[in-house]
C-alpha cells in the first residue's frame, strides 16, 4: 500500500557504511518494516525490526539503535524533526495514494464559505497532493496560503499533533484535507479560524465549529473536576521529542506558588495504569498534547494540559490548545534526513 523506495534505502545505507540497521515502525506499517527488513538482509545489511509502539517522529529509536550496535536508524511512516539524533537516521514518511482532487470538487459549495482567501493545511500522508490541491482550488478562484511552518515540521502546510504553525497565516478560513478529528480541531483551535476538514478517503467534510465545542466541553469537564485538587503530578515524557523539561519546571514552580503540591514525574511511555500506586489527586502531562485528551477515559484522576492548569490557577480565562513550538529550522541536519522528498515542495 505504500512505498518503501527499497532501493533509495540500500543506496544511502550504503553510503553511511551500514553494516548493522534498527526498523522502527507505527503499527500500520509492520509488514512493510518486514518486507523491507527481508530486503536489506538479501543484500548483506543486518536488519533488527523494533516491536515497541511508536508514536510518531517525536519518538525516535536512536538511542536503542546505538546500544544495539547500529550503525543507522530508520524510521517509517514519519516525517524528519529537529533531534537531537545518536545515529543516522533516514525517515521514510508514508504517502497515501488517494484522490484528493475528487474530494476538493465534490465539496466545493462548502469550501466556498471559508471565504476567498483560504491557508491549506495537511498530514504527512497528504502532503504529496498539496500543491495540486492549491492549483486547483486557485482555478476555481481562491487566493491559497500554504504556510511554512516552523522548525519542528518537515513540509510547508503540514500540521502535527502538537504543531499547528503552519496554519497561522493570514487567511478567512482554513482548508484541512485528511482523516480524522484530533488534527483539524488542532487547527481550529490554535487558530480561531472557521476551519472545514475534508476526507479524501469517504469524501466527507466536516465543520469543525460543533465538534470543537464539543471537544473543549470535555476539556473544561476534566478543569473542573480538578477544582479541588491539592496534590499535582506533574509528568514529562524522555522521548526526545516530547522532553519539556523546562516547561515542566515551570508547572511545578507555578503550582507551588498557588500554595499546590507538585511532584515531578519523569517516564517514557506515559499511561494512567503505571501512576495507579501514587497518591495525586491530579496530574499534568508536559509531553504530547495528545496523551491528556486521546487517552482521557483510561485516566482515574484529572489530568490536564499546561495551559488547562493555568484556567484552573485563574491565569488565563480562554482556552487554548498545548503545542510544542518548534526552534529555527537548520539548513543542513546531517544526523537525519527525509527520505523520497516530494520534488514540488
Amino acid at each position: 500500500m505504500y512505498e518503501l523506495h527499497e532501493r533509495e534505502v540500500l543506496e544511502k545505507l550504503r553510503e553511511l557504511d551500514t553494516k548493522r540497521v534498527l526498523i522502527q515502525t507505527p503499527e500500520g506499517l509492520k509488514r512493510e518494516a518486514q518486507f523491507l527488513a527481508e530486503f536489506l538482509e538479501e543484500n548483506g545489511i543486518e536488519s533488527l525490526i523494533s516491536g515497541d509502539i511508536n508514536y510518531g517522529a517525536c519518538d525516535p529509536a536512536d538511542r536503542e539503535a546505538k546500544m544495539l550496535g547500529c550503525d543507522a536508524l530508520i524510521h517509517l511512516g514519519h516525517s524528519y524533526m529537529v533531534l537531537n539524533l545518536e545515529v543516522p537516521t533516514i525517515f521514510i514518511p508514508a504517502f497515501a495514494k488517494v484522490d484528493v482532487i475528487k474530494a476538493l470538487s465534490k465539496n466545493m459549495s462548502e469550501i466556498r464559505k471559508l471565504g476567498k482567501r483560504i491557508a491549506l493545511v495537511t498530514t504527512v500522508q497528504h502532503i504529496k497532493d498539496l500543491n495540486k490541491a492549491k492549483e486547483f482550488l486557485e482555478n476555481e478562484g481562491f487566493e491559497v496560503r500554504i504556510g511554512r511552518g516552523d522548525g519542528r515540521v518537515s513540509f510547508p502546510g503540514q500540521v502535527l499533533g502538537c504543531n499547528f504553525s503552519a496554519a497561522k497565516v493570514e487567511a478567512d478560513g482554513i482548508l484541512f484535507i485528511g482523516a480524522g478529528y484530533f488534527h483539524p480541531i488542532g487547527v481550529a483551535l490554535a487558530t480561531k479560524k472557521p476551519t472545514l476538514a475534508i476526507n479524501p478517503y469517504s469524501g466527507d467534510a466536516i465543520w469543525m465549529d460543533k465538534e470543537a465545542e464539543r471537544w473543549i466541553r470535555k476539556r473544561w469537564a476534566q478543569i473542573a473536576k480538578a477544582y479541588d485538587a491539592e496534590k499535582f503530578g506533574v509528568i514529562t515524557s524522555t522521548k526526545k521529542g516530547q522532553l519539556r523539561l523546562g516547561e515542566a519546571r515551570r508547572v511545578v514552580k507555578l503550582l507551588k506558588e498557588h500554595g499546590k503540591k507538585a511532584q515531578l514525574i519523569v517516564m517514557n511511555h506515559i499511561n494512567y495504569q503505571a501512576l495507579e500506586g501514587f497518591d495525586f489527586d491530579a496530574y499534568v502531562v508536559v509531553a504530547c498534547p495528545r496523551v491528556p485528551i486521546d487517552d482521557v477515559e483510561n485516566w482515574r484522576k484529572p489530568v490536564l494540559t499546561p495551559r488547562e492548569l493555568e484556567i484552573l490557577l485563574g491565569l488565563r480565562e480562554d482556552y487554548e490548545f498545548d503545542e510544542i513550538i518548534g526552534g529555527k529550522r537548520e539548513r543542513d541536519e546531517p544526523m537525519g534526513v527525509n527520505l523520497k522528498l516530494p520534488k514540488s515542495l
